[in-house]
């Protein structure tokens, strides 16, 4: 009997070690954002979101970056950018921690800002027709969404589990989201659910352990809110903190961008 405990214990310790190599190679090399004041941190635009001078059509676009701090070791903030055809400015959606009500939808000229000095990266880019069909959905769900007043960084609901809460109501949205967006596997109902990329399944328990098999996303395993995985359509290991080594995972959508980092490898946010 001693044994057998032992032997569990040992287990789950090798295994949170391997789950935490990541989170702390991320903070032992310095990749993450977090030095000096927050409020002083690069808020530039990255040049992904195109003006209204470039086209006056609807645009639909998801980005991740890397969070600020110690945070930023484990994983990435995701938000939701949204402009109605003829529109100067944008909506943007997302769930913040400092804000009551976490849930935040506001008009910005720039939602394509690095997130308090990580360059943030393309995930979906919908526009014109396309864009156009998706806003009211969009809109809809950002309403609907069930804890706008809640935010848990582990294992959610956070920023990712409202982004991809929100892929998931709307017909026709997908977004590969990253394998360090913690929280996307937090489930408000049942442990089933439709992966954000498209074509796939995740089954999860409280966001604690879980399981996403999907066309785009791959196989994903989720460990104590921290998920791991293999990507064989675009060759890729997937690793926690660390997150994506190998090909970059495409872009949703239509739009056409170049030159999009990748808030994983880059290890900023």
């Amino acid at each position: 009997m001693v044994r057998r405990i032992l032997r569990v214990t040992s287990g789950l310790t090798v295994m949170l070690a391997l789950l935490l190599a990541g989170p702390l190679w991320m903070l032992a090399t310095e990749s993450v954002e977090g030095r000096g004041h927050w409020s002083t941190a690069d808020r530039a635009s990255a040049g992904l979101a195109p003006p209204p001078d470039k086209g006056s059509g609807a645009v639909v676009q998801l980005y991740a970056a890397r969070a600020w701090g110690w945070r930023g070791a484990f994983g990435v903030h995701t938000w939701i950018a949204t402009r109605e055809a003829g529109a100067d400015a944008w909506r943007m959606h997302h769930v913040l921690s400092w804000r009551r009500p976490a849930l935040e939808s506001r008009s910005t000229p720039t939602p394509d800002r690095a997130w308090f000095g990580s360059e943030p990266m393309l995930l979906a880019d919908y526009r014109g027709e396309a864009a156009a069909r998706l806003i009211p959905g969009i809109e809809a769900a950002v309403a609907a969404y069930p804890a706008p007043a809640t935010y848990r960084a582990w294992p959610g609901p956070n920023s990712n589990t409202f982004t991809a809460w929100v892929v998931r109501e709307v017909e026709g949205l997908e977004a590969t989201l990253p394998v360090t967006a913690v929280g996307k596997d937090y489930l408000f109902d049942g442990v089933l659910a439709a992966a954000p990329g498209g074509l796939g399944v995740t089954a999860s328990l409280g966001g604690l352990l879980g399981l996403t098999l999907g066309r785009d996303e791959g196989l994903e395993l989720n460990l104590l809110g921290l998920a791991l995985g293999v990507d064989p359509l675009r060759p890729a290991l997937k690793l926690p903190g660390i997150g994506r080594l190998g090909m970059a995972s495409a872009i949703k959508g239509e739009g056409k961008v170049a030159g999009t980092a990748d808030p994983e490898t880059k290890g900023n946010r």
